[in-house]
């Protein structure tokens, strides 16, 4: 896949405003939309869609195909008829500048179990749910049935279930779906609101000509419906333990290395099949997004093997991926792959080998090249490249240059070729001159944001992912700013 030069905006959308507790599909979305295209932007780039679970982490998901019902508009739910407005005037008192998972995640359940009573009370949009529970029934089910065995385990990881559900006894898990069918269509009607409500937007961005780029975990949560329903695909015992997880040694983030703790999968088993599970998983992600960036990108070479129980990832050791193979045969499902890889990290020849092979764009750090890693500067990118001044994983620029060294800032003075007046600009005016194709700036380094806007700190399993706009007035402040810099440099 070749790139065309463009830019964007880095923001997930539970970070959008919105008056109920987190970011939404509704109206403040579409908002989104139309700032970008006031900005002159072509892209934007989000996080993974998926049900989040342990840390409301969206790299750790109960499911590799489903979508996050906490993003679900609630308002289009009322314009539908199966909430009314008076549902939700009783809401906890939200901060606008935060979410707290612990005051929503209740409140909104109790919402959607409400608009799936009423939803079963009428015929509307019956037909179109029907389809929807055809067409993805091959993970819908089980991801469904987990839900419901997972809420008859008070949440608990399936790892701790009663043995009969643990190991799939036939006769149990046909008992309980026969007993609790209501309860497993519920986790089917809120997978329909969601891809019904995403697909709507994503209609939208492309008919206002904004590319969504999407991002996809290479590994699943061990807590997730995947590894409880295909554990011949991943690395675990007889009893179902896992043997070893993942994680990356020690590295910019981490002095004792991410031990990560998601299982390793069965490469060999998952070969023998075909890939049709890994195949699957990239049809439903392309109906959502137009680009799909592989997180951790480097596991198809080789991943990093640690073991089950240790408490740090320092003690591991580099296991084969799939390499090539796999693309391969993906290749022959899903012609000219609008894949990005995410390439960070300990980065070896077979890597860089497999990227070059099928024409993957890579990924650049400005944050990186400023700290000494040379091929991060602008003055090194090649195109088919997508440039950052940070991802979700980093501090802000403006939180990253206030806890800088003095030599880091004076270096960071003498490439920009001035002693500025707005680093904000100019850091942003130097990846956009850049040869990378692509440049996303994150929504925090577009209004200059301090620290305490971060997403996410690695290595860390509590207090990320909860920094959200108040509203979009300070983006729009700066938009034709934005747009003059896009059009300067022909993106």
């Amino acid at each position: 896949m070749r790139l065309y030069r463009a830019s964007g905006v880095l923001l997930h959308p539970t970070s959008l405003p919105g008056k109920y507790g987190i970011g939404s599909l509704g109206k403040e979305a579409f908002d989104f939309i139309d700032f970008l295209v006031e900005a002159g932007q072509k892209l934007w780039q989000i996080c993974p869609l998926g049900p989040t679970g342990f840390g409301d982490s969206p790299y750790q998901c109960f499911s590799a195909f489903g979508g996050n019902p906490l993003l679900i508009s609630l308002e289009k739910l009322v314009e539908e008829g199966f909430l009314s407005i008076r549902d939700l005037r009783k809401h906890p008192d939200f901060r606008k500048d935060t979410v707290d998972y612990g005051l929503l995640i209740g409140w909104k359940n109790l919402l959607l179990r409400k608009a799936y009573i009423n939803f079963g009370k009428s015929d509307k949009l019956s037909r179109e749910y029907n389809s929807f529970v055809k067409e993805n029934g091959d993970w819908l089910e089980d991801y469904s049935l987990f839900m419901a065995l997972k809420d008859l385990h008070n949440g608990g990881s399936w790892l701790c279930w009663s043995k009969e559900y643990k190991y799939r006894d036939k006769k149990a898990i046909k008992d309980f779906k026969n007993k609790n069918q209501s309860k497993i269509n519920f986790y089917k009607f809120i997978q329909f609101l969601f891809f019904r409500q995403w697909i709507e937007l994503k209609k939208y961005a492309s008919s206002k000509g904004i590319k969504i780029i999407g991002d996809m975990p290479i590994f699943v949560s061990m807590d997730s419906a995947d590894a409880w329903a295909k554990p011949f695909y991943f690395q675990f015992d007889k009893k179902l333990n896992p043997l070893k997880v993942s994680g990356v040694p020690p590295d910019y983030f981490s002095k004792t290395g991410q031990l990560w703790g998601n299982p390793l999968y069965n490469w060999r088993r998952i070969s023998q099949d075909g890939y049709k599970w890994w195949i699957r998983r990239f049809q439903v992600i392309l109906r959502l997004v137009d680009y799909v960036r592989v997180d951790h990108f480097r596991g198809f070479a080789a991943n990093w093997a640690v073991r089950y129980g240790a408490r740090t990832a320092v003690k591991g050791r580099w296991e084969k991926g799939p390499g090539g193979h796999f693309f391969e045969v993906l290749q022959k499902k899903i012609k000219n792959l609008p894949i990005i890889a995410e390439d960070l990290g300990v980065i070896t020849p077979d890597v860089v080998e497999m990227r070059k092979r099928f024409n993957f764009p890579g990924m650049k750090i400005l944050q990186f090249g400023f700290e000494g890693t040379v091929d991060f500067l602008p003055h090194k990118y090649e195109r088919n490249f997508v440039a950052y001044t940070g991802t979700h994983d980093n501090d802000t620029m403006a939180g990253w240059y206030k806890k800088a060294k003095s030599s880091t800032r004076k270096f960071v003075s003498e490439y920009i070729g001035k002693k500025f007046s707005s680093l904000h600009w100019d850091v942003i005016r130097i990846l956009f001159s850049s040869a990378a194709d692509f440049v996303i700036i994150p929504m925090q380094d577009v209004l200059w944001l301090g620290s305490k806007a971060r997403m996410n700190f690695p290595g860390t399993s509590s207090g990320n992912w909860r920094w959200k706009l108040k509203n979009l007035n300070g983006a729009r402040r700066i938009a034709g700013k934005l747009k003059s810099l896009t059009l300067l440099y022909g993106r």
